[in-house]
């Protein structure tokens, strides 16, 4: 990734799963996707939100200029952009022009207003990280992944 800078790995073995190395990306894969991913298959009673008490719904107020454009300038510019390779500077940039800003805005809350959000703002990149200071990175958990969004979610 062009955007990342260049880290010096610390030496490591082959990461194990059951016992076993990775040496493919498509075991390295399957050992990644099911230590991250462990929730997937777990049963889930639904019945548990026939406990939850109801509320009212309650009207959602559109984003104002000023809300908008303060949680934008919030982000730091640096971060790694998402799958849509847009980053915050991007996104301060767009938005100094008012007309493109009200047309944001507008899409924003329609999506909210009609309960739809499309598919293109649900992809996501993983990238898989070391954490810092392990003995070993032969084990999966010494991982970490980060996802990146598309960057209107965030």
């Amino acid at each position: 990734m062009n955007w990342v800078k260049k880290r010096k790995l610390p030496a490591t073995k082959a990461i194990k799963y059951n016992g076993s190395p990775c040496l493919s990306p498509d075991s390295l894969w399957n050992t990644l996707h099911s230590s991250f991913n462990t929730a997937l298959h777990r049963r889930v009673d639904f019945n548990i939100l026939n406990k939850v008490e109801h509320k009212p719904c309650q009207i959602w107020n559109s984003f104002s200029r000023y809300e908008f454009r303060s949680a934008i300038h919030k982000c730091i510019d640096t971060s790694t952009p998402g799958p849509d390779r847009m980053s915050w500077c991007h996104w301060k940039f767009i938005i100094k022009n008012d007309d493109y800003l009200s047309k944001i805005i507008n899409i924003a809350d329609a999506y909210i207003n009609l309960g739809y959000w499309p598919k293109y703002f649900k992809i996501s990149t993983t990238v898989v990280i070391p954490k810092p200071n392990k003995m070993s990175y032969d084990n999966p958990k010494a991982f970490c992944p980060i996802v990146l969004l598309i960057l209107l979610v965030n």
